[in-house]
């Protein structure tokens, strides 16, 4: 690398550390203005309160890299433009590609920095602020759910699957519970029971219970008052799913999804849907800063003002797809992948339409 290499790459990361601290600083006393009712109402410790905002910082930097990125593009670039500095480098014979470059090498170092607290740090700072947030500044949670069906375990030939017809999460007990094992279509044993409540000791009890084993002789039919048996099923399944996804790392996300489709879930999009936004998010940050690049490289007469007041106009352009492509991917309605890759496509198109057509 050149030192007029050096010095684009030093004046974008600096603009990108300026423009998410200072972000940060006004959502963080925005945010806090807007919940210190909450933090008073419910006695929340100062101690809490200043975890809370450690955690809470990764977070909005995490979401707002995209955007900080392509502001802190068109503010250096057309400032540069405005002093001159593009019109002296591109009749040095340096050309407009070449130049390119270091704004190259800091997309690739954001958004590799970007995927991996995305994928790995933020999402265990969130387990401590989703957690929060759901003590402290939200409504306590009920589930609501009826009819809850669930495949539980699969071996060899065989699949176990559990019904219930609600599930009480303040005291850990489902109620109209039946569990079936299948042969392919064929039902082999089937277990009914009133309700079926967890034990402390990890187990469940089945109470007031009736168990149906089919084979080629008949039926054999036994009853009884209580019995515990071992399920893979957990109180957390039927617990506040509120933002789970965003506790978990790239590697709790990966497994969670395997599990959810041995299950039949049909949730199962809503993981998968936060796993391709990690995978996509880096591209982002390169495509807009290429972008940024192009729409400020060129002196106005319009001055700065007008291009960063454009690039705002980009960005608020691609928030708009963003949230349209993530909301058709939750609500199952397109392919999931192309759905969140919708916006990177557009832009890329967009991009390149710049490319050809801007003056430089």
């Amino acid at each position: 690398m050149k030192k007029l290499d050096w010095y684009i790459l030093k004046k974008i990361l600096v603009a990108f550390v300026f423009v998410v601290l200072s972000l940060e600083v006004i959502i963080c006393v925005l945010d806090y203005v807007d919940k210190n009712d909450d933090f008073i109402k419910n006695d929340v410790s100062g101690e809490l309160i200043q975890q809370y905002y450690l955690t809470f910082i990764p977070f909005i930097a995490g979401l707002l890299t995209p955007i900080t990125v392509f502001i802190a593009t068109v503010f250096t670039t057309a400032k540069m433009a405005g002093k001159s500095e593009i019109v002296a480098i591109l009749a040095s014979g340096v050309s407009f590609r070449r130049m390119l470059f270091p704004y190259l090498i800091a997309g690739v170092m954001i958004a590799i920095a970007s995927f991996y607290l995305n994928s790995y740090v933020i999402p265990n700072a969130n387990k401590f602020r989703i957690q929060f947030e759901l003590e402290y500044l939200k409504d306590p949670f009920y589930n609501t759910d009826k009819h809850i069906h669930m495949k539980i375990a699969e071996r060899d030939s065989l699949e176990d699957y559990i019904y219930m017809y609600r599930y009480d999460v303040r005291r850990d007990i489902g109620s109209s519970v039946t569990m079936e094992t299948m042969h392919g279509t064929k039902l082999v044993d089937k277990v009914t029971a009133r309700q079926i409540a967890w034990d402390t000791t990890g187990r469940w009890t089945l109470k007031k219970w009736q168990r149906r084993q089919i084979n080629e002789g008949g039926e054999i039919i036994t009853e009884g008052a209580s019995m515990d048996t071992l399920l893979n099923m957990y109180p957390s399944d039927f617990g506040n799913k509120d933002r789970v996804w965003e506790t978990m790392t790239m590697y709790e996300l990966n497994d969670h999804i395997k599990l959810q489709k041995s299950r039949g879930a049909d949730d199962v999009h809503i993981y998968e849907t936060e796993k391709y936004i990690r995978y996509m998010a880096p591209f982002t940050v390169i495509i807009l800063m290429a972008i940024g690049v192009i729409v400020s490289a060129r002196k106005t007469r319009e001055g700065t003002g007008f291009q960063i007041a454009l690039g705002f106009v980009i960005a608020f352009a691609f928030i708009i797809t963003f949230v349209l492509g993530r909301a058709i991917a939750e609500a199952g309605s397109m392919n999931i992948i192309l759905a969140i890759w919708m916006p990177n496509i557009i832009f890329t198109g967009v991009a390149m339409l710049l490319y050809k057509t801007v003056p430089r």
